[in-house]
């Protein structure tokens, strides 16, 4: 019988990927209004290893990214409102205009360096925990309370 998974205690600015491969946690900055996905990544010249940008969108959607502005290459992990990664997009190029669809029903996006999510061995099905996936999350969060 396989075990269910411990609720975590979870920051708004930290992001856990779980998969075959094991768990990654990424320092994350949140985009969650119009004017800050807008921006996104643009102009960034560098990013760590382990830091990326989450977009939250208030509503499951149809999303489409391009690289207008970004200066470095992205990979772009398409969410569901549960936490599963429906798509990844890899290594986005630089500067490209072309539209990268991220499907139907997406709730969230985390952009990681470009190539990392390869090199990690993340896939579609695998899961993210972060409060903004909510009670109904499939690795569901606690929330540090205030003291």
């Amino acid at each position: 019988m396989a075990a269910q998974p411990a609720w975590a205690i979870c920051a708004d600015d930290k992001i856990t990927i779980n998969g075959d491969f094991g768990q990654a946690t990424f320092s994350i900055n949140i985009a969650d209004d119009p004017q800050e996905r807008s921006k996104g990544l643009m102009f960034v010249e560098s990013m760590p290893t382990l830091e990326g940008m989450l977009f939250i969108y208030e509503t499951p959607q149809s999303v489409s990214f391009w690289m207008k502005n970004t200066l470095i290459p992205l990979d772009m992990l398409f969410l569901s409102p549960r936490g599963e990664i429906m798509g990844i997009h890899e290594n986005a190029i630089p500067g490209d205009l072309t539209p990268i669809p991220g499907g139907d029903g997406i709730q969230m996006v985390l952009e990681i360096n470009g190539g990392l999510s390869a090199r990690l061995g993340v896939a579609v099905g695998d899961v993210m925990q972060h409060p903004s996936f909510g009670p109904e999350a499939i690795l569901p969060c606690e929330q540090k309370s205030e003291s």
